[in-house]
């Protein structure tokens, strides 16, 4: 330390390059246990963000099964999830290209079983009882019109008899069918516009007939004001599931016609359904089942005994746990702390030993160049609190002068129901070992922190998200953490939404970078996807409201914005168009502001190519080199900046 180099911050070099977080680093995903092979998925942006399936054998082998020519993704609600299952053996799973579910056996190429019709399908299981698929089908057929959701049984037999029957239909949404034991009863969520499934659903449990048709069915739980998420049955044919109905997500159970509460406690063990699939507990026996949950301490991973209602803590180093799956002796799940990057793990249930099957990152990361989270609680309007997570500037090769204070670079997360997370993860780390603070704000709206919290947003987006934000970043200047003069806010999606009503309402930030951001509501709500087609009444007010809508897009205040901004947009976004950056950058030439505009062919909601990432990334930090003046240590290719 004594060595250390006296630098700007912002200027410092490291070793985390976006070549590390590029070339060096996978998404992981869906978790799928098949006897004793364990599977997964890996988002891998150096084969052009292609998804592949991935099986651990039980002899510790692991192998690629997913061909070269194909890419596992689902675009159901465009967000996907629940692409693939296993079952003996054989993978069913959805091709990118063309949406078709395709059977993979043992040692063979993949067969496609459905037809070329524009139909979509997610959260997939296998009814071997009857040789069907059961999953969520979304149906395009009928052009202009919005999509039509259901769930539907695939036949698997060879000669294709009965085909696609639709099992339940009529309403808005389904989601995380689940066939019981003895294979007589399926359970499932549903709910309709204008609620998101984190507003209200409902838990249906239907009686299956000999032919695998639903012959009568009920209601056991939720409605427009309780969220329920993953329903699932106990060894013993017991269903379980996580309601919010005290006002946090907790584990329930429907036994004797009666919904009895397993756990309560102020804590989440839920998750915002934006993707299908996900798993937050599982079953070990039907007397003993493996949970995740987070509050104000943390994330905690529990083992729950369902009868004494027991509960005994595992000791993991990790903070972060989800697709937790579960086979007798063992768990498997997605974890992740503040100094470990996301990982497959495997955790031996009679020992509590872990070991770590894939790393998101392949490369070994020295941890003296890490700056760990620090949750942080600051005040915020109304005399409320909001949270976020703290990063400090940090590389033991490079310390600012005393007399310097770092730039901050504020994260406002997408979702907008989503929530910045404490995992480690490269890119934040690029950043702060560059000497650039992060603030990671979980602001009004966000999710962890109970249902009250995340219903702030209601009707006030646009407002509460921009105030935490910008609270955020004035706590740390107070606290002499950060240089009130080189403030900067980044977000992708709704994060950049909030990021550039931050930018033209307030005058707290002198900087900011939107991925793929919302600046016009009114087209957003009149141009997108069926998912989210009726979201802005939540989060805005009524559509007839249209002076609401005006009133918080920033495309129509650009008379207001005062700092330079940079814009990122994938040409093949469904969800947020490129016209919505277009009509910014357009507007910031015409008031000679400094801006910068970089679109990528072939990218839609999030970057998934390993080329486009990088030079996102860079781009960003070059951007804000020039804003913010500081030189750069390292080569990076110019972006132009147009007015500077």
């Amino acid at each position: 330390m004594s060595n250390q180099q006296i630098a700007p911050y912002g200027s410092w070099k490291s070793p985390i390059t976006s070549d590390v977080i590029v070339s060096d680093s996978i998404r992981l995903g869906s978790i799928v246990l098949d006897g004793d092979d364990i599977y997964w998925s890996e988002g891998r942006p150096s084969e052009g963000g292609r998804s592949v399936i991935v099986r651990r054998s039980a002899n510790g082998s692991i192998t690629d099964i997913t061909p070269p020519s194909f890419n596992v993704r689902t675009r159901v609600q465009e967000y996907g999830g629940g692409a693939f299952t296993v079952s003996d053996g054989t993978i069913y799973f959805t091709n990118f290209a063309d949406q078709r579910l395709y059977r993979q056996a043992p040692n063979s190429e993949p067969e496609p079983i459905t037809a070329t019709l524009e139909r979509r399908y997610a959260d997939i299981i296998v009814d071997q009882q009857r040789n069907r698929l059961i999953c969520v089908c979304e149906d395009h057929t009928k052009t202009g019109d919005e999509a039509v959701n259901t769930l539907v049984s695939i036949s698997l037999a060879s000669d294709g008899r009965n085909g696609l029957q639709t099992l339940t239909s009529g309403n808005d949404f389904y989601s995380t069918p689940r066939l019981s034991p003895d294979g007589s009863r399926l359970a499932w969520l549903t709910w309709n516009h204008p609620n998101m499934p984190w507003d209200g659903s409902e838990l249906w449990i239907g009686e299956l007939d000999t032919d695998g048709s639903i012959k009568r069915s009920e209601c056991i739980a939720g409605g427009p004001e309780e969220s329920i998420f993953q329903p699932e049955w106990s060894p013993d044919g017991v269903l379980y599931f996580i309601s919010d109905r005290s006002g946090w997500w907790n584990l329930y159970r429907w036994r004797n016609k009666q919904v009895e509460p397993l756990y309560e406690k102020a804590a989440e063990f839920g998750l915002p359904q934006w993707v299908f699939g996900q798993s937050t507990y599982a079953f070990v026996s039907p007397q003993r089942l493996v949970c995740w949950y987070a509050d104000k301490e943390g994330s905690h991973l529990v083992n729950l005994d369902t009868t004494t209602r027991k509960v005994t803590p595992f000791d993991v180093p990790y903070t972060s746990m989800t697709e937790i799956r579960a086979i007798a002796g063992y768990l498997v799940f997605l974890g992740a702390s503040r100094s470990k990057p996301a990982a497959i793990v495997k955790l031996d249930l009679a020992t509590g030993s872990t070991e770590e099957l894939r790393c998101a990152c392949s490369i070994s990361l020295d941890p003296a160049y890490i700056s760990p989270a620090q949750p942080i609680e600051f005040p915020t309007e109304h005399s409320q609190t909001a949270y976020a997570y703290y990063y400090a500037p940090h590389n033991p090769d490079f310390k600012a002068d005393s007399n310097e204070l770092p730039p901050l670079l504020v994260i406002s997360h997408g979702g907008p129901t989503a929530a910045a997370s404490s995992a480690l993860e490269l890119e934040t780390q690029f950043w702060t070992s560059r000497g650039i603070a992060i603030l990671d704000v979980n602001y009004g709206g966000s999710t962890g922190y109970g249902r009250a919290y995340r219903e702030r947003l209601k009707g006030q987006w646009g407002v509460v998200d921009v105030d935490d934000c910008g609270n955020g970043a004035k706590y740390l200047v107070e606290r002499g953490l950060a240089d009130g003069k080189r403030l900067a806010i980044r977000g992708g999606s709704a994060g950049g939404y909030t990021t550039l009503c931050a930018l033209t309402f307030r005058d707290t930030f002198q900087a900011g970078a939107s991925y793929f951001g919302v600046s016009d509501l009114q087209a957003l709500a009149d141009d997108t996807h069926k998912f989210e087609s009726r979201y802005m009444p939540g989060l805005v007010g009524p559509l007839e409201r249209r002076d609401l809508y005006y009133e918080r897009s920033a495309i129509h205040f650009t008379d207001r914005l005062s700092c330079p901004i940079i814009f990122f947009q994938g040409l093949e976004d469904k969800i947020v168009l490129p016209n919505q950056a277009e009509a910014m950058v357009k507007a910031l030439r015409a008031k000679k502001l400094p801006v910068a505009y970089l679109a990528f062919e072939g990218e839609q909601h999030g970057f998934r190519r390993a080329e486009n990432i990088k030079r996102a990334l860079e781009a960003e930090l070059y951007f804000y080199s020039r804003i913010f003046k500081f030189d750069l240590q390292e080569k990076i290719e110019p972006v132009e900046i147009e007015n500077l």
